[in-house]
């Protein structure tokens, strides 16, 4: 499968998400998600950009999948990936196998979620612990850009950069240390916000 998707900063999350269901959006899900990345502890996923995530929705039920997205692309202004997902009934059973195999955690993502499906297209607005609101569209090109003219922002946000940068504009223009995960919050930063 082709991931295709682009991403913007949201000032006004509560205009954004009334002009979104304005325009048709439908919700398909709202509550946390929390994204586990794996790789070898040599990185030998990271140096091929290769991401292997474990991804878990917090909601009831409880959804998990694993997944897997291959190098970066980008053509015709979209960040483009190839990525394969499969559903996991126990995501900890899951979890507790990838570290015996000697995998380890390279990288925690929590936020909290607005997931909205516009016409096939996907929508979703991620608050993070301590960030500047994001939302990503993702789906065809055709789709992604009646989802950003539904969003009232301007096209001009919408970028192919990925969540590190983000977190890097996010403490340039604030001098706060951005939290993407629960024990950034705390003051753990044992992973590196390249690695996001």
């Amino acid at each position: 499968m082709r991931e295709v998707e682009l991403k913007a900063v949201v000032p006004d999350l509560d205009a954004s998400r009334a002009a979104l269901v304005a325009a048709g959006a439908v919700r398909t899900y709202a509550g946390r998600l929390e994204d586990r990345r794996y790789d070898t502890p040599a990185r030998g996923l990271a140096g091929r950009d290769h991401v292997l995530r474990l991804r878990v929705y917090r909601g009831a039920p409880v959804r998990a999948t694993l997944d897997w997205k291959g190098p970066t692309g980008y053509a015709d202004g979209y960040k483009v990936r190839e990525e394969l997902t499969t559903p996991l009934g126990d995501p900890e059973a899951l979890a507790a196998m990838l570290e015996r195999i000697g995998c380890v955690v390279t990288r925690e993502i929590d936020r909290e979620i607005e997931q909205y499906d516009l016409g096939g297209t996907t929508v979703r607005f991620e608050r993070y612990p301590r960030m500047d609101v994001l939302v990503e569209v993702e789906g065809e090109p055709a789709g992604i850009e009646r989802a950003i003219a539904a969003l009232g922002l301007p096209r001009a946000s919408f970028t192919t950069e990925r969540l590190p940068d983000f977190v890097r504009r996010y403490e340039a223009r604030t001098g706060t240390r951005a939290a993407i995960c629960d024990r950034e919050l705390t003051g753990d930063y044992r992973y590196a916000t390249a690695d996001a």
